[in-house]
């Protein structure tokens, strides 16, 4: 993209240099802050809430809830900023007259494009800046008074929309590939999830005689195969109610395994406390060991599948916290071979029903112990694997692959969204003006 033909330093570090004839002013000249407050049980307009609103794009959600209390008023073509958060980038242009939640900042346009505005508030540049001065540790906001300062360029009004429809264009078109990304990689998951299912339910070798079930999701399975509740091929043990009290936060002291630590596949340690290394004793029970499987029993599905995890050696040593389950493949059982069973779309069959109309979704040791599953020989189980993980490593590689892709456009698009706003770039449509126009303040 080509670029101005002068430039002179904007005074503002995360500007650094812009066009020679922009204006640089602070945001509340530009952008009026709108204050009107409306009880939503006594108007008909339309709510938006923080969750209405996508991160980084801007596109409304629609939701079905009902919300009671204050809200900000907003007229079409004002624009939306999210300040509990910043770093979401919850930033969206209206289109019609609506109420949305105080979390938003609402503002509104003096003179030029609103469009404009909206992208530099949602460029990445912007959204750092604001980012570094929340306040609050745990709801971090940002201030309306510290935003209002923040000094901006201001093109003139024929760049504005020339750079505001430039944008559009272009995010649109990245948009358009990372969806079409997104959706090849839901469907290499799927295909990988038929493969496990297929898999641990009908074996390997196409010709093996087959039997019906007796469970309408999972059909027949081989004829050879074991057929039981899977309490009679697993031991399990809940964790223990470790007294919160007592918790560590001395990385020297032993890890505890908390559901907030299990995730579809792996173990996240992000949010970790630890239990006192004297006590740890008392508890060896609880002790974990590498390729024990672990399974949060609330909340025990979420959008990126079944929340289990097998325990490796970076995870150790750890102890079994209460409302996560170690599960260990019995004599004859192999535990990896239970984690792919468990982790496939028969499990989810079984339990989603029981979790329908639950506000915190939950699952019991009965509820594992009382799945009815195929068990293959030993030797049978560990070729399956062998199968599972060759495949599913080819399948690994595309997604891992196309996340990589959609990482690098998506990059891409703030970089030129941020180079659009602060005229690093010249966009289309845009001359170099012979005059300044009226100034802004």
């Amino acid at each position: 993209m080509p670029s101005y033909e002068s430039y002179k330093d904007s005074g503002v570090e995360w500007l650094g240099e812009i066009p020679s004839h922009w204006q640089v002013v602070p945001l509340k000249y530009a952008l009026s802050l709108a204050s009107e407050k409306v009880i939503t049980r006594q108007s008909n307009l339309k709510y938006i809430g923080m969750e209405n609103v996508e991160s980084f794009t801007g596109r409304f959600i629609e939701t079905a809830s009902e919300v009671e209390g204050m809200a900000n008023r907003f007229l079409a073509g004002d624009i939306l900023f999210g300040k509990l958060r910043p770093y979401l980038s919850k930033v969206a242009l209206t289109e019609v007259e609506g109420l949305c939640s105080t979390e938003f900042l609402v503002y509104r346009a003096r003179q030029g494009s609103s469009k404009y505005f909206r992208y530099l508030m949602t460029s990445s540049s912007f959204i750092d800046l604001v980012n570094a001065s929340t306040y609050g540790s745990k709801m971090p906001r940002a201030s309306a008074d510290f935003i209002g300062i923040q000094r901006i360029p201001i093109p003139t009004k024929q760049e504005q929309t020339a750079i505001a429809a430039f944008l559009d264009r272009k995010t649109a078109q990245i948009e358009q590939a990372v969806n079409i990304k997104e959706r090849q990689i839901t469907l290499l998951k799927e295909r990988k999830q038929i493969l496990i299912q297929n898999a641990v339910t009908r074996g390997l070798n196409s010709d093996a005689p087959m039997r019906d079930s007796g469970v309408e999701w999972i059909g027949h399975v081989p004829k050879h195969w074991k057929f039981a509740k899977l309490k009679h091929h697993i031991d399990m043990l809940p964790g223990f109610a470790f007294k919160s009290s007592l918790y560590s936060s001395n990385s020297e002291d032993i890890k505890l395994l908390r559901g907030v630590n299990v995730n579809p596949g792996n173990t996240d340690w992000g949010e970790v406390v630890y239990w006192p290394k004297k006590e740890a004793a008392d508890y060896s029970k609880y002790n974990l060991a590498k390729g024990d499987l672990v399974m949060a029993m609330d909340r025990p599905w979420i959008s990126s599948g079944i929340r289990l995890s097998l325990i490796d050696e970076e995870d150790l040593p750890c102890l079994l916290l209460q409302r996560v389950v170690r599960i260990r493949g019995k004599s004859g059982v192999c535990t990896k071979y239970v984690s792919n069973t468990l982790s496939s779309n028969i499990f989810l069959s079984y339990f989603e029903p029981m979790l329908t109309g639950i506000s915190v979704p939950h699952i019991s040791t009965d509820q594992i112990g009382n799945f009815s599953c195929p068990v293959p020989p030993y030797d049978e189980q560990l070729e399956i694997l062998d199968y599972i993980e060759t495949e599913s490593a080819k399948l690994d590689k595309g997604i891992t692959l196309l996340e990589q892709q959609i990482t690098k456009l998506k990059e891409y698009k703030a970089t030129l969204i941020n180079s659009a706003v602060t005229g690093k770039i010249k966009v289309p449509g845009v001359g170099e003006p012979a005059r300044r126009e009226e100034k802004v303040a």
